[in-house]
């Protein structure tokens, strides 16, 4: 498990807390409450981006090298 997957299921409970604390009141404001799920959801949009810009470097290298591949391979003809 990843440190970003720790941080991103302590935020979901956090807010699931404060969404029940809201409920049975004497809480945080609703303000504080949606602005902690926000928060969760940009950290989870975050984790995304970041996995598929890995994934993007990957293919990256891979059309690299097969470019240089097919240019060594017209060379060779």
């Amino acid at each position: 498990m990843k440190f970003g997957d720790i941080i991103l299921i302590l935020i979901t409970i956090l807010a699931l807390a404060t969404a029940v604390w809201y409920l049975f009141g004497n809480s945080p404001t609703f303000e504080q409450t949606l602005l902690i799920f926000i928060l969760g959801m940009v950290m989870a949009n975050g984790l995304r981006i970041h996995s598929f810009s890995t994934k993007i470097n990957y293919f990256e290298k891979s059309f690299l090298s097969l470019a240089k591949d097919f240019k060594m391979h017209i060379k060779h003809k």
